[in-house]
């Protein structure tokens, strides 16, 4: 990685392309669909879990047509390496007020399950009359935790991949594809 070269694209250190802009593209057409589907005639909360479902999250809900509520929550479980290093924390929480409403939890990738079971379990608690969520990549594998999510865009193999939404260290979130990082690139940063 040479971040101090203005030539440098982000791409470079892309082993390879796992899923392409236009298959995204197409597939959250489809999980808009699903999703309108499933809430037709009600209003949804829809809370993200950021940094990284932040993406997915505003393009795919400009697909639904539904009336809904945004709100954002952010956890933290894996610092600047390549697996979690802790139990997910919450570092901020939502405003919303979720008691009897239907709650569409969304995040980017479900893999050892951990951070989607505490989210949901915190979010049970406040009483919603549905609950469910949507990620875009689910990397079964890797799960410690018995989690499935109710809407899936992609599943992935157990590789660490960076791109839309999805980073290394708060880097590659802007790439339009997701794809395997390098894995000489999947150290702790000594980046300049």
């Amino acid at each position: 990685m040479q971040t101090n070269d203005p030539a440098y694209n982000p791409l470079d250190d892309i082993d390879r392309v796992l899923v392409d802009e236009a298959t995204i593209q197409n597939r959250l057409k489809e999980l808009g669909q699903e999703i309108n589907k499933t809430y037709a005639g009600r209003d949804v909360a829809v809370i993200a879990i950021i940094n990284g479902a932040i993406i997915f999250v505003a393009d795919l809900i400009r697909q639904l047509n539904i009336p809904l509520q945004l709100d954002c929550i952010r956890i933290s479980s894996y610092r600047d390496e390549a697996r979690p290093l802790q139990a997910p924390e919450v570092i901020d929480k939502v405003r919303l007020d979720l008691k009897g409403m239907d709650v569409l939890i969304i995040d980017d990738i479900l893999d050892s399950g951990n951070t989607l079971a505490r989210v949901t379990e915190m979010f049970r608690a406040m009483g919603p009359a549905t609950l469910r969520t949507c990620v875009l990549l689910d990397k079964k594998t890797t799960r410690t935790v018995d989690f499935e999510a109710d809407f899936v865009g992609f599943k992935i193999p157990d590789e660490f991949v960076v791109g839309y939404g999805l980073d290394f260290a708060e880097r590659y979130r802007q790439l339009p594809c997701i794809g395997v990082l390098r894995p000489e690139l999947q150290n702790p940063p000594e980046w300049a």
